[in-house]
């Protein structure tokens, strides 16, 4: 079976981990065709990436010297990392290596402070250099634990567009460049050691593809190598039935479809955003998030095939506002949603629900807390004239507010469910301000004062049996 394995986060974030990962990359190897994709090593007190953007953007105010600062730290955290995992060989060949990479990091910070700007394409070279770095150290614990490992930029990998900052793949020319180069390597037993986050436009310059950026790497190479399947390493067992927090007795669960982690994602849940693994919903491919260390935890998995059980999880997102705009001229008069909806969006606020009863006498919407004030003034300018007529009368705001949602693909055609979920709701004696439901039945949504939020989770998981 052919697995690629993404490592971020906490799993690359110390010498305890990285160990770890060794670990499992070796056990994993015994079975099948392993490829890693890596993040940036990020330890309590030094972010890579947050320090090499920040050591950018100093050199661009004119602090040329911002990164050479920076370099002995960086080098000195991947060093100490090396000095307990990796030979004295292998050392020997890694600091040269990692200084000459941040060496012309240096550089180029000098050139951009005589410059006085930073442009994307220079942003994404600082911004991509965390990945490079730990891919080397990580390859070389891995030859030090006895696995043949070789790093691998993705920058002759993962083809993209020139959109610097948030590139898309080019997947044909993709797919052809990661089979020719890896494809041998995995036939000669190595474990390629791919640096997320980065790629190249067809010149070869280096772009990044922005947020959750190591997430789509490792998507894009197991779509384009046609894995069998695609695991995800954090540090948790899965995805849970709801927040541990918030309801202790939460447990793992044990498979989910593509369409219920989307729903979760969207909902808060610590669960992989569905932009990030598009190219394997797209081909199908498997998906399992397992914990680095709880590695014999079987952890979650995501496919296409749907299993027993109508509702599967219970999440929530706080500190939201919840706008109504209502009144009587607003009844049977066409294109007044579109106004509203086009104000919103100009205003740069996510709508995240919507509610409108039959009447079309008001239409409710929940935003984020923080972008409801610009939200309400864009309504307000937008429907000026019709205030001044009556048909608009109030643009009424309750914040904070909680949505909570309850997912599962078994709810669709399953009768009784609303019923169930609103009679828990009311025995407990939680007011239900607003009602959402798609017509894919998959997610249930309400909308509760903040108040609330907390014991409305706990109250469904538990009338569920979640």
């Amino acid at each position: 079976m052919r697995v690629v394995m993404k490592f971020g986060g906490t799993s690359v974030g110390s010498a305890d981990a990285i160990r770890q990962v060794a670990r499992i990359v070796a056990e994993s190897r015994r079975e099948h065709e392993v490829v890693i994709v890596v993040s940036a090593m990020n330890a309590p007190d030094l972010r890579t990436t947050d320090t090499l953007i920040a050591a950018a953007r100093a050199a661009a105010e004119g602090d040329g010297e911002a990164t050479a600062l920076a370099a002995p730290r960086l080098l000195d955290l991947h060093m100490q990392v090396a000095a307990e995992l990796v030979s004295a060989e292998e050392r020997e060949a890694l600091a040269p290596e990692l200084r000459g990479m941040l060496d012309y990091m240096s550089d180029l910070s000098r050139s951009i402070a005589v410059l006085g700007e930073l442009t994307p394409r220079a942003l994404d070279l600082f911004s991509g250099l965390g990945e490079r770095l730990n891919a080397r150290l990580i390859a070389a614990v891995l030859r030090s634990a006895g696995v043949a490992a070789q790093a691998v930029d993705a920058t002759g990998l993962i083809v993209t567009d020139e959109r610097y900052g948030a590139a898309s793949p080019l997947m044909a020319e993709t797919r052809e460049r990661s089979r020719e180069r890896l494809l041998p390597l995995l036939a000669e037993g190595v474990v390629p050691v791919v640096t997320g986050f980065i790629g190249a436009t067809r010149t070869g310059v280096p772009t990044t593809l922005g947020r959750g950026g190591s997430d789509y790497s490792c998507a894009i190479l197991g779509a384009v190598l046609d894995a069998d399947e695609v695991w995800f390493w954090k540090e948790v067992d899965g995805v849970l039935t709801t927040n541990p927090k918030v309801v202790p007795e939460a447990r793992t669960l044990p498979r989910l479809t593509y369409s219920e982690m989307a729903e979760l994602a969207y909902y808060g849940a610590n669960v992989l955003h569905p932009k990030t693994v598009l190219p394997l919903v797209q081909r199908r491919i498997p998906i399992r998030i397992r914990n680095t260390f709880n590695p014999d935890h079987p952890g979650t998995l995501i496919s296409a095939e749907e299993s027993a059980g109508a509702a599967k999880a219970v999440t929530a997102i706080k500190d939201v506002s919840l706008i109504t705009v209502g009144g009587p001229g607003m009844l049977g008069v066409a294109g007044v949603a579109a106004r509203i909806f086009g104000a919103v969006a100009r205003a740069g606020a996510n709508i995240l629900l919507i509610s409108q009863a039959s009447s079309e006498q008001s239409v409710c919407l929940a935003v984020p807390r923080a972008e409801a004030p610009a939200a309400v003034a864009e309504l307000r300018h937008e429907l000026a004239g019709e205030f001044s007529a009556h048909n608009v009368e109030h643009i009424d705001v309750q914040d904070p507010v909680v949505i909570v949602a309850l997912v599962g693909s078994g709810m669709r055609g399953t009768p009784g469910i609303a019923g169930r979920l609103f009679g828990a709701m009311g025995a407990a004696g939680i007011n239900v301000i607003a009602i959402a439901q798609g017509s894919t039945e998959n997610n249930i949504s309400l909308v509760v004062a903040a108040e609330e939020g907390d014991r409305a989770v706990r109250v469904i998981h538990q009338s569920f049996g979640l």
